[in-house]
């Protein structure tokens, strides 16, 4: 039996119970574990994450919020990183200081701009690639 079976019995919408569902962990994959962890340490450096575990293949950081982390890490199937095409990570970051701060502190440590900070809607927000190309948002 396949796991994408359809099931013998729908159950109506107005019936069906919904769990709290909230993202864990993110990880970014990179080509060069020791330029993006430099990245990233000094990245958060002035923020609650502080990295908690590395080695060879994987870093993390994680904050006050045990259950959440950040990683990055060199893919498991040994193929190069590569950033996908329409993903974005956001941080909110709460202030529109700190979104200056960072998008500064990004393009600094080698990062490239994809959009300087500005209102956008309801949020003020900045965009900026890691060494890898994986987008960021940082948002007060």
């Amino acid at each position: 039996m396949s796991c994408l079976s359809p099931l013998k019995q729908k159950t109506p919408l107005k019936q069906k119970r919904y769990r709290t569902m909230k993202p864990t962990y993110i990880v970014l994959g990179t080509n060069n574990m020791e330029a993006s962890t430099r990245f990233y340490d000094a990245l958060f450096e002035q923020t609650d994450l502080k990295q908690v575990l590395s080695n060879e293949r994987m870093t993390f950081w994680q904050g006050e919020d045990v259950l959440s982390a950040f990683a990055i890490a060199k893919p498991f199937n040994e193929e190069p990183a590569s950033n996908g095409n329409g993903t974005m990570i956001g941080f909110s970051v709460g202030s529109n200081a700190e979104v200056e701060r960072l998008h500064k502190k990004a393009i600094a440590l080698g990062g490239t701009c994809e959009g300087e900070p500005h209102h956008r809607g309801e949020r003020y927000s900045a965009y900026v690639r890691d060494l890898d190309k994986n987008k960021l948002c940082f948002f007060g």
